[in-house]
């Protein structure tokens, strides 16, 4: 684990350069203390690794000096050859990009990691689109994507669900998203979220702009999607669930003498709890709203009769 670390600490300082001792415990988890050894005993090593004092201060790599120590362990080679996925970046007109580097990282590996980066490439494969969902048609993505990397602001002619639907949008790109094979581009003010297939047409401007200093687009989108669903389910249904059946975001109560589970499930809609609960057939009893189990119990009559009536037919 120390190896590990004392190259840790060398990579860090190598890509960010100066950072103080409570930083760099700060990002290993460790105490100051610890970094205190570890910084000693990268000096024996011969590591041209200096310390400032004062409140600008830090420990810092001697100008000029790089390492070609990587440090890379088995699950991280494997890690990084799984995280290069090859239909995004082509999408992002990065796909020949993304091959000539992972084939210099294999050209670099030793031959034992090299071994565990080939069986990753041949026996696990990413593709993030559903399988009943057609591809968005994205012309503007890279177009997008320059705007995010240079900070430039776009003029859009964007589609949105509700009335007007065609409208005029200043975006000031902060971030791209790919979540289950669709785009979305975070951007101001706001910041706000866009899907990159329903810009409609786009107008790359040279204006520039700042991106905020403290904008974290990982938190962002972990907020946008905590918020999402809590707008989304807004109400709950209380069902019974037949043996061996469980639901997505159902909480599971206590189970009968029939084996049948008690459940409470978040729910968008009465209209769209109806239509996903008559999916499961007999499978499921709702008890509870009234007016959800009401309107399952009136189609289920209006299915009885239409198909009640086709078997008289047929048996005449």
């Amino acid at each position: 684990m120390k190896s590990s670390r004392l190259v840790s600490i060398l990579l860090l300082l190598q890509t960010r350069g100066r950072m103080t001792a409570a930083q760099l415990a700060d990002e290993l988890e460790v105490s100051v203390r610890t970094v205190y050894r570890d910084v000693e005993a990268l000096n024996a090593a011969g590591v041209p690794l200096y310390g400032d004092a004062g409140h600008a201060g830090g420990y810092r790599l001697l100008d000029g000096y790089r390492t070609r120590l990587t440090g890379l362990t088995t699950g991280e080679t494997e890690a990084l050859f799984l995280a290069g996925a090859p239909g995004p970046a082509a999408e992002l007109g990065l796909g020949a990009v993304l091959a000539a580097a992972q084939l210099k990282v294999r050209a670099a590996l030793p031959p034992e990691l090299r071994a565990h980066a080939d069986r990753i490439s041949g026996r696990f494969h990413l593709d993030a689109p559903g399988w009943y969902a057609a591809a968005d048609d994205t012309p503007h993505l890279s177009a997008v994507a320059d705007a995010v990397w240079n900070s430039r602001v776009l003029h859009v002619l964007y589609r949105r669900w509700a009335e007007p639907t065609d409208v005029q949008r200043r975006l000031e790109p902060y971030g791209l998203v790919l979540k289950a094979g669709r785009w979305y581009v975070v951007a101001g003010p706001g910041p706000r979220t866009f899907r990159v297939d329903q810009i409609l047409e786009l107008t790359a401007t040279g204006e520039e702009f700042s991106r905020p200093g403290d904008f974290d687009l990982a938190a962002y989108w972990a907020a946008y999607q905590r918020d999402f669903h809590q707008r989304l389910y807004r109400g709950e249904a209380f069902v019974r669930l037949a043996p061996g059946v469980r639901l997505p975001r159902a909480v599971d109560g206590p189970t009968d003498e029939h084996g049948w589970t008690l459940a409470r499930v978040p729910v968008e809609s009465v209209e769209h709890a109806h239509g996903e609960f008559l999916r499961l057939g007999t499978d499921i009893e709702v008890l509870e709203p009234v007016e959800l189990r009401e309107k399952i119990a009136r189609t289920v009559a209006e299915l009885a009769a239409r198909y009640g009536g086709a078997a008289e037919d047929s048996g005449d």
